[in-house]
């Protein structure tokens, strides 16, 4: 049989990670479709930003809806629905309260197609936890092959008030094809002979590569006198579309360094802390943190991730690498965590293609050379930008350059310095698919 060579058919492309270009097609042929138009800002080079609807549901617990029902009849049924809000115009959503808001885009994803979602940095490092939810769907964050319907995102603010509008960004979804499976210590260590994983100035004492980069705390300070930060409670609410806007005295307080190089996570306390190693992240891959034990929750660690391609990077390895900023909540009791302490490791894995783009400033991307950096809605300690000479003026820059329009509701921020997931939307999927959860008992 003769083909029709006026009009080919568009294969689909290798197996791995999907990078912006692809997600741009998808897009294009309708299998991302939106109520209101998808801007390109949305796309990032691995994933694609989820906007805000117009309205949220205020519900007394979290749900799944299951086979039986969709979301919001389940809601009612059960007698979850306390409270439908009007968030077209900028409304605050309290801590502690569970709020489920439709989101503007929906899906209709081929059969070799599935998704992952994940909170984008800013969203993790103010402490707003968020999953997100399919139409009759048995898992959070999780998006099955030949999905076709709605999305929806559950959002806690766990510390701060937050004033939130339609069409705002506080997750993110990454498409996966095929088998995805996590380099290997093998190709890690090939990987770093030819591109360099980690800054070599910046390794630990530790050995950097078992099952993953091994990555540890940093308790020193990287030439600073901060090594931590601590949320306050009871502070005034944070408006998202505010940049480099608040004082961080106001809802912060330092954990200084100490020479024993250590200190106590509080119970329920939230805390922002950085690796001590930078890593780098080249275009052909994607990389997400996981924690070294997923069995125990005595504290959890990084909420965000995703880390994109080029992350502590560039485009041509002209970055010497970025810190990963931790977020830190523990548990049930207090615990000790030391310098250079093990918290998890970071995996790589095969894009299906490099991306178009990668992870930096011209995209938007708020932390390509930060140190221990706090959100993006908090001015800027000069102290927290590690880098030095025109690096250090680029890296100005490109924070200032994220500042949106007049008018444009944005939280830009690609926001992957810390942005992979990883458990399991298929048996195929190993860690790109694991709650990032951690323990601190031990060191390995």
């Amino acid at each position: 049989m003769a083909s029709n060579t006026l009009f080919p058919v568009k294969l689909p492309g290798g197996e791995g990670i999907l990078p912006c270009q692809e997600i741009h097609d998808l897009i294009t042929t309708g299998k991302i479709r939106s109520s209101v138009p998808i801007t390109a800002g949305q796309v990032q080079p691995s994933s694609i930003d989820l906007r805000l609807g117009n309205v949220a549901y205020r519900v007394s617990a979290s749900f799944l809806p299951g086979r039986s029902a969709d979301l919001i009849t389940k809601a009612n049924r059960n007698g979850m629905l306390q409270e439908t809000i009007d968030i077209s115009c900028p409304t605050r959503l309290e801590p502690k309260l569970i709020y489920i808001v439709p989101l503007m885009e929906s899906l209709d994803l081929p059969s070799d197609l599935r998704g992952i979602a994940n909170p984008k940095s800013t969203t993790g490092r103010l402490d707003i936890f968020t999953r997100l939810i399919t139409e009759y769907g048995d898992e959070f964050d999780r998006v099955p092959r030949n999905y076709r319907g709605g999305l929806y995102i559950e959002v806690v603010s766990q510390t701060f008030p937050i004033i939130v509008q339609a069409g705002m960004k506080l997750n993110q979804l990454r498409f996966g094809r095929g088998r995805l499976t996590a380099a290997g210590d093998e190709q890690l260590n090939k990987l770093h002979e030819g591109q360099s994983l980690l800054d070599a100035d910046e390794e630990s004492g530790q050995s950097n590569i078992d099952r993953g980069l091994r990555l540890t705390v940093d308790l020193q300070g990287n030439g600073s006198g901060i090594v931590a930060y601590q949320a306050k409670k009871s502070c005034p609410a944070i408006d998202l579309s505010k940049i480099c806007h608040y004082e961080i005295e106001d809802f912060w307080t330092p954990i200084p360094r100490n020479e024993k190089l250590q200190f106590i996570l509080e119970p329920n306390e939230f805390y922002i802390l950085a690796s001590k190693q930078r890593v780098r992240v080249s275009p052909e891959f994607a990389a997400e943190m996981l924690p070294y034990d997923l069995a125990t929750q005595e504290f959890r660690v990084h909420y965000a991730g995703f880390f994109d391609p080029g992350f502590g990077y560039g485009t041509s390895g002209n970055v010497p690498g970025t810190r990963a900023v931790l977020e830190v909540r523990a548990s049930q009791m207090p615990i000790l965590l030391e310098d250079d302490q093990f918290v998890g490791r970071l995996n790589y894995f095969k894009m299906s293609a490099p991306p178009n783009e990668v992870y930096g400033g011209k995209i938007g991307s708020s932390y390509q050379q930060q140190g221990l950096a706090l959100a993006k809605q908090f001015k800027r300690a000069q102290q927290n930008i590690s880098t030095t000479g025109t690096n250090a003026y680029q890296a100005q820059r490109e924070y200032l350059d994220t500042t949106p329009p007049q008018g444009v509701l944005e939280v830009r921020a690609n926001e992957i310095e810390e942005d992979d997931d990883g458990s399991v939307l298929g048996q195929n999927l190993p860690s790109f698919f694991a709650e990032p959860r951690l323990n601190a008992k031990s060191k390995e």
